[in-house]
């Protein structure tokens, strides 16, 4: 096998092919390096352009760049864009018909394809190997690297076959991409590959707007949320069990919204069903569990709703990241409460996992909390998370509405006595009503009307112990204990914490507006639309977007695959009046001039 040479510049690949001038952030030297047959890993928010990262050298060495990809959807997704660019792809896998995978192996073997995606499990396949032993190879690319972490959130053995590559083909550069992976895992990532450089491109996701309510009527929060977005906008919506999907997704068609469910028990053709009416059509709101997502390269979501609490921040960001990938605004929005924490904290007890993953895992969840429940900004305590930095975001709920603090030292003395003065077996609503001096059937029955701390807690009300409650679990003072219906317990911290009197500052949710679910942000950019100065510009944009919509029907692709929503607004924002003007719109490579240029352009020009 020889070594191969570049026959392409990235500039005229990332010019002529993708149809954009100018590279982003690390893009470049990610490029040149892999070129020069140096092997990576890269780190990059999702959005930001990783594909691009190992699309672009594949078309400029000679060979075949080979793909290990985790889905057969994101592998089809990826080949079906990448043949609308007059790229020469094909996708590997379980689900293709005989004469289909015959016709991509012999299209492999005579060496006429650009890119070809295949699973990891496929990949080490001794006869698919020995085909990659006969043909010119242009480099590796590992998509969704974190998989091969025992650290990340999404493990998969299969992917830790994958190493065999390094040492079977030592001269193919080889690149492993991901927008999720912590120090650790990232760290496991380039150990079992090899890999001599490490590129962080950053997590930020500016264009997402990050938004975490208290459950307090979660249907009533969501249902207001969704009445702050436009109707023909496409969402995500994740809940932790199959029922409640089921339940969310009927409910919601009841309030006049197109809502899909999607879950791993869902029968296979009703499941490949919604997602395709989800990625081809708008205003589709798809109510999933974590099954639904990976691979979803649909860049028009505009937003991600979670009605349950994700297991760990890694998981949130990844779920999140989904919604505005086109980089134009974005909401992530979710509701939670205290149960959610405890249930979450059940599954990892309860799960086969061993002793160090367990306490990796229970870091993770506390991280997450103090996520949910931080005064400062949200974006803050993200970008940290994954060792990453930014001023206040001006674009979360704590940045718009601050919650006030208080220096909670007092108020979490008091919990914790009356707590441990209780037996250390009743649930937040009882512990509460001991606090707040109630009378009533419960507090005479188990004589804690004569407590010492009967009635000490009345300067905060119910709503603001069931916050600070909430808080002081995520410090890790307090534990629920499911084994025990929900009994609050003291932990060795909050032993200690009794003795030594430690400060300890809490957010105080008095304003009633953050636990209802109302619209934040006033003033802020909500959707595309409105990023388009004028009414002009705004219905020539939809009359694009109806044109677009027409001819993906015809075709039976994707609406994005077409143009994304950020090319037709550039072509709004530009207005081009000749092809040539039209070639140079971001998003509009060679191919897809010749395509459909013309017809947009007469769109364009009729509207004038």
């Amino acid at each position: 096998m020889k070594v191969p040479q570049c026959r392409r510049t990235p500039e005229d690949v990332l010019s002529s092919v993708f149809g954009y001038h100018t590279f982003r952030g690390e893009q470049k030297d990610i490029i040149e390096s892999v070129i020069a047959g140096q092997s990576c890993c890269v780190l990059m928010p999702t959005g930001s352009g990783k594909s691009l990262c190992y699309q672009i050298p594949a078309l400029c060495l000679e060979g075949t760049g080979i793909i290990i990809s985790p889905l057969i959807a994101l592998m089809e997704d990826q080949v079906i864009a990448l043949r609308e660019l007059g790229i020469r792809a094909a996708a590997i896998h379980s689900a293709l018909e005989y004469p289909q995978l015959s016709a991509a192996l012999d299209d492999l073997r005579a060496g006429v394809l650009d890119l070809v995606y295949i699973a990891p499990e496929r990949l080490v396949h001794e006869g698919f190997l020995e085909i990659l032993d006969r043909i010119p190879l242009a480099l590796f690319a590992i998509d969704e690297a974190h998989c091969i972490s025992q650290w990340g959130h999404d493990f998969r053995p299969e992917y830790r076959q994958i190493s065999l590559l390094r040492t079977r083909y030592p001269e193919v550069p080889c690149i492993a991409v991901t927008a999720t992976a912590d120090t650790p895992t990232r760290k496991d990532i380039v150990e079992r590959l090899a890999l001599p450089k490490l590129y962080v491109a950053g997590f930020d996701r500016p264009n997402i707007s990050y938004d975490v309510r208290i459950k307090d009527n979660p249907r009533r929060q969501f249902l207001q949320f969704l009445k702050s977005r436009r109707p023909d906008e496409s969402g995500i919506v994740y809940c932790l069990s199959r029922r409640k999907v089921e339940e969310t997704a009927g409910w919601l068609c009841e309030q006049g919204y197109t809502a899909l469910p999607y879950h791993a028990r869902l029968d296979k053709e009703i499941r490949a069903k919604n997602q395709a009416r989800f990625l081809k059509e708008e205003g589709i709101i798809m109510v999933a569990t974590i099954a639904f997502g990976m691979g979803i390269n649909k860049p028009d979501v505009r937003f991600v709703a979670h009605l349950d609490l994700p297991k760990n921040i890694e998981a949130y960001y990844q779920e999140t990241g989904r919604a505005g990938r086109d980089g134009l605004p974005a909401a992530a929005w979710m509701v939670y409460g205290l149960q959610d924490l405890a249930l979450q904290r059940q599954m990892l007890e309860s799960s086969d996992s061993p002793p160090e993953q367990k306490k990796i895992e229970r870091q993770k969840l506390s991280a997450f909390m103090g996520y949910c429940e931080t005064a400062g900004c949200r974006r803050q305590v993200l970008l940290h998370y994954f060792d990453d930095y930014g001023a206040p975001c001006g674009n979360c709920d704590t940045c718009l509405n601050p919650p006030d603090t208080i220096e909670g030292t007092m108020a979490a003395q008091k919990l914790l006595s009356c707590i441990y003065r209780t037996g250390q077996i009743f649930g937040s609503g009882h512990i509460i009503d001991v606090l707040l001096g109630k009378e009533n059937e419960r507090m005479q029955k188990f004589g804690h009307t004569a407590l010492s701390t009967y009635g000490i807690g009345t300067e905060h009300t119910s709503r603001e112990w069931h916050s600070l409650i909430r808080q002081i679990v995520a410090q890790g003072l307090i534990y629920v204990d499911m084994d025990a219906h929900g009994g609050l317990k003291i932990s060795e911290r909050g032993r200690a914490f009794l003795k030594n009197k430690d400060s300890l500052k809490l957010r105080i949710d008095r304003n009633v507006s953050r636990e209802t679910g109302t619209s934040f942000g006033r003033g802020q950019k909500r959707d595309p639309v409105s990023t388009l100065e004028n009414p002009e510009d705004q219905a020539l944009f939809q009359s694009l977007k109806s044109l677009r919509l027409s001819i993906a029907k015809e075709q039976n692709v994707p609406p994005y695959i077409v143009f994304h929503d950020r090319t037709l607004m550039d072509m709004v924002v530009r207005k081009p009046a000749t092809l040539e003007e039209m070639g140079v719109v971001p998003g509009v490579g060679q191919s897809k001039l010749l395509k459909y240029g013309a017809i947009f352009l007469k769109e364009l020009l009729d509207q004038k």
